[in-house]
């Protein structure tokens, strides 16, 4: 029976590992305890295809799997040192593990590998098959739709190896089960989606906001970009229509940068949806535009004296502050008169930068 291209692969070394830095790195704890031979019980916990059993092996060269009735034997011989536990979950051990050796064990986290370690790899394992072809485009998917599982890209290589000697785009695309998006987020699609996006929100359509929502999740683009754009959004497009845009756009940058993806998409979605459906109006942005254009084409003329902070007696007897009423809207409502007190400079009095546009 022939062993898994995976099994082939498993490192027998930590030279060998790849990934999880912050552990087996120099210097780092795990590479310590295995330098000085002063190995700890410990529980690994991460993502699938992080390296947690691979770990366990090179530590251990074993490890099992136990029920918690079985945890519950071997309890008393962890304690007294007997046995040094070793295990491996993707599960939160606070649920999959029982209390009393999760307080006896030091919990590692393992976290998904980044597309520069899946490429490390791919390369080895390339390298079971030299008289294969792999094209670039190929690898390149096979290493994005990895997303972050080690042992997802070596099944992926070996069951492309499997269907053609020449492994292009199409036969990775079989192998992984996943559509290549065409994508570059530092080409034109990048741009054109995220505009696209954008336009769909702008346009009240909320089914195409979520299709160019979809391109950009399936690309693996920043959620922290999408949602960083859909705050400025909120401001631009929509603005003192609905001002409640612009707080739930800001929540769910935040939501974002906390949680990443996949679950990210769901805020993103939400946000997205409700911009989208939001009533629109562009009377800020429009205004403030409009101010800076007469900044940049007209003089300005001086600020009024009344407008201005009066701080000593010189001031004072220049007119600085003079005749300015602080609160027009309350002596209105006290004597009943109005108050028209100027704001703007001479040369631009009258001049109507806000124009609320919404129904």
């Amino acid at each position: 029976m022939d062993i898994p291209l995976a099994e082939r692969l498993r490192p027998q070394s930590l030279d060998e590992f790849v990934g999880q830095d912050h552990l087996v790195g120099l210097g780092k704890p795990i590479r310590r305890m295995i330098e000085n031979k002063k190995v700890i019980s410990m529980v690994f916990w991460g993502p699938p295809g992080t390296g947690k059993t691979t770990l366990a092996r090179i530590i251990a060269r074993y490890i099992d799997r136990f029920n918690k009735a079985q945890q519950d034997a071997f309890l008393p011989y962890v304690e007294d040192g007997t046995i040094t536990l070793i295990g491996a979950t993707t599960e939160n051990p606070g649920f999959e593990v029982i209390a009393p050796l999760v307080s006896r064990s030091q919990i590692y986290v393992l976290n998904s590998l980044t597309e520069k370690e899946i490429q490390m790899i791919v390369k080895r394992a390339e390298k079971f098959y030299p008289k294969h072809k792999f094209e670039k485009e190929a690898i390149e998917h096979i290493i994005k739709s990895a997303n972050g599982d080690g042992r997802t890209a070596i099944n992926a290589i070996e069951l492309a190896a499997s269907i053609s000697k020449k492994i292009t785009l199409k036969i990775a695309e079989e192998a992984v089960q996943r559509k290549a998006i065409y994508y570059d987020k530092k080409g034109d699609w990048h741009y054109d989606t995220i505009s696209a996006f954008i336009k769909s929100m702008r346009g009240s359509n909320p089914d195409a906001t979520l299709h160019y929502l979809a391109r950009m999740i399936k690309a693996g683009e920043d959620p922290i970009f999408i949602a960083r754009r859909m705050v400025v959004f909120a401001s631009e497009d929509i603005g003192n229509a609905q001002p409640t845009a612009l707080v739930l756009a800001t929540t769910a940058m935040q939501a974002c940068h906390m949680i990443g993806w996949p679950e990210a998409g769901l805020i993103l979605a939400q946000t997205a949806t409700y911009l989208a459906t939001a009533k629109k109006s562009i009377a800020s942005t429009s205004g403030l535009y409009g101010a800076l254009a007469d900044i940049d084409e007209k003089n300005l003329d001086p600020i009024p004296l009344h407008l201005r902070n009066a701080l000593n007696k010189v001031m004072k007897s220049l007119g600085y502050g003079q005749g300015h009423v602080r609160y027009p809207w309350k002596v209105e409502k006290e004597t009943g008169k109005k108050i028209n007190q100027e704001y703007l400079p001479k040369n631009l009095t009258g001049r109507k930068y806000y124009k609320p546009d919404w129904k």
